[in-house]
């Protein structure tokens, strides 16, 4: 069986991303934070790859680092969004039209009313600007995605010849959940937790832009962006590559998310075989 070109690609430039940030750890080619007004707004060289930013701090480490914080955002709110919403999905689907699943339902509704952005500025007006609530807010906005596509797809296994010997055979709805529905849903939930990591990264940053995100002295891309729009026309490299680190690492994830379907959905593996 054949790999398709878009997951190759794809896990290949979100690999550079990830390997990036866990490197960031050990060595960045200068202190991310560290200020040198005297290497000011330096375009790229030798010396600073990526050039330095109006506090003279390279840029290059800045991404690193940078991309070690919208990577455990990511992860975290993809994390909150499964963890609840795939059992509420589960629940809702094995109580189909029961007051529980309608419950659910709404409350899903009610939460897909009011945007991540907006839930952000709701926390941060009531506990401050942070990193810790930025990924509370895009896993709220992640739960009911999980719980619409796990009721969506358990409500037609749950009419399958498997699931009904299963009902023969005695066993109770959390069980037959849990060992037959689940496991077929896992392709589906693979390929949908690759797109929200994407959406998780692209969310950090825009909070990031808007100063709810990850603070100062902590790197991020959304900040460098918004510290850059007044320098653009002087300094474009300030712009341009935080920029490019969060286009690439969207498009290396969504790429990589399209090839997951392909090659995990039957009749993706026919077209690439």
């Amino acid at each position: 069986m054949r790999v398709p070109f878009a997951l190759a690609l794809g896990g290949i430039v979100s690999l550079v991303f990830v390997a990036m940030a866990g490197l960031s750890y050990l060595w960045t080619p200068y202190d991310a934070e560290a200020l040198s007004i005297a290497n000011r707004l330096k375009p790229p060289s030798a010396e600073h790859w990526f050039g330095t930013d109006h506090f003279g701090r390279d840029i290059f480490s800045m991404i690193m680092v940078g991309a070690r914080t919208s990577i455990a955002v990511a992860v975290a709110s993809v994390g909150i969004g499964m963890g609840l919403g795939v059992p509420l999905g589960l629940w809702a689907a094995a109580r189909r039209g029961s007051w529980l699943d309608e419950v659910i339902m709404r409350g899903n509704d009610l939460v897909f009313a009011f945007p991540s952005l907006l839930i952000a500025i709701m926390i941060a007006a009531l506990a401050g600007p942070s990193v810790m609530n930025a990924i509370l807010a895009i896993g709220i906005f992640n739960i009911p995605v999980f719980a619409r596509l796990t009721r969506g797809g358990a409500l037609s296994l749950w009419q399958r010849e498997f699931v009904m010997a299963a009902r023969v055979a005695g066993k109770g709805a959390a069980r037959i959940s849990a060992e037959h529905i689940l496991p077929n849903l896992a392709n589906l939930l693979i390929v949908q937790g690759t797109i929200q990591f994407s959406v998780g990264i692209l969310v950090e940053a825009a909070l990031s832009y808007v100063g709810i995100g990850a603070q100062p002295p902590t790197p991020s891309w959304g900040r460098m962006l918004a510290e850059a729009q007044t320098m653009v026309s002087f300094a474009p490299h300030m712009a341009l590559f935080p920029g490019l680190a969060i286009v690439l690492t969207v498009l290396g994830l969504n790429l990589m998310g399209d090839g997951l379907r392909d090659l995990l959905d039957p009749r993706g593996r026919e077209r690439t075989a």
